[in-house]
């Protein structure tokens, strides 16, 4: 599939990835690119045509953003929340997550896109690996939360229209993507470790796989014109696993900053969570969960272009300029 004037629509164009794959694209000059938006925006990068959407549900009207475009990067979703207050969180994540996207995807087909890129997440694995090794890209599904459940279904809708279909898709399943605007826990982490605040993670051995956002970019950009993407499913990281030690460490490092770990053993740390109700954070920063990236890199001949360390060098670089 060539890239020539290849036209595409972001969908979730003001979110982390697609804002970062949009700022990407648009730089390189690498396609021709439409923006769905829910409301008028500022910031966006020049030449970007934009067009009007009211969100994601099964009733939307995509036929206008639609219109003209070979491939659909589809980064929108109602996205994990540690704490959801919805009376019935399933409902609420297939509402967005499994009919919003399936609506788009029919539209997409009926409007002759040849290919759909979706981003999933690693939650469709599961929460976390232990002695059976890393997840793989074919393991089956084993997600545990609402999120994961209905990225799994909308996965499983979107296969299937493509064996019943011309419409190619591609699946990316990431794990925690981090780089320059990062929010959530991970921001709280570098303003943290900036003010010197004692943390009690000096002794937390687990292994995890994370993804700079520009690694996920560029096998984004990869995944839109590869013939051997097409109809599969990719497992992605930076392909170097880090220890909640390592990673404050080495944040630490790009901020030319000397780490205060104090080594609390993690059984005390985890009991100190349960009686707290955080069992989910303890979870994410005391576990294990291990990709295995070989089926990108054998199959699309792809490798992660920055490192752990660059990844967070430009993360604080971005930190400090926003």
């Amino acid at each position: 599939m060539s890239s020539l004037r290849k036209k595409i629509l972001v969908t979730g164009a003001t979110g982390f990835v697609g804002g970062a794959f949009l700022a990407r694209a648009a730089s390189e000059n690498l396609f021709s690119l439409r923006a769905a938006l829910r409301a008028d925006v500022q910031g966006l990068p020049s030449g970007i045509d934009t067009v009007f959407v009211e969100g994601l549900t099964e009733a939307a009207d995509w036929r206008t953003a639609l219109k003209g475009c070979s491939v659909v990067i589809h980064a929108a979703a109602r996205v994990h929340v540690m704490q959801d207050t919805s009376a019935d969180p399933l409902f609420e994540f297939r509402r967005v997550n499994v009919d919003g996207t399936l609506n788009l995807a029919r539209q997409a087909v009926r409007a002759g896109v040849k290919r759909f890129v979706f981003i999933s997440s690693i939650k469709v694995n599961g929460e976390g690996t232990f002695l059976e090794g890393p997840y793989m890209a074919d393991d089956s599904p084993a997600p545990v939360d609402p999120y994961g459940v209905s990225k799994m279904e909308a996965e499983k809708g979107l296969l299937a229209l493509a064996q019943e279909t011309d419409m190619e898709v591609v699946i990316i399943r990431p794990p925690l993507v981090y780089g320059p605007g990062v929010k959530a826990n991970f921001a709280a982490m570098l303003k943290w470790l900036d003010k010197g605040v004692p943390l009690p993670f000096g002794a937390v051995h687990n292994q995890r796989s994370l993804i700079a956002l520009d690694n996920l970019i560029d096998f984004i950009v990869t995944s839109i014109t590869h013939p051997q993407a097409a109809n599969q499913i990719f497992l992605l990281c930076d392909g170097e696993d880090v220890s909640t030690t390592e990673l404050l460490k080495k944040a630490a490092n790009a901020m030319g900053k000397k780490p205060l770990l104090l080594p609390v053993p993690v059984g005390m740390m985890r009991f100190g969570a349960k009686l707290l109700g955080k069992e989910a954070v303890a979870d994410r920063l005391f576990s294990s969960l291990q990709i295995d990236i070989s089926k990108a890199k054998n199959l699309l001949d792809w490798t992660p272009p920055i490192s752990v360390d660059e990844g967070l060098r430009r993360t604080v670089q971005g930190a400090k300029t926003s």
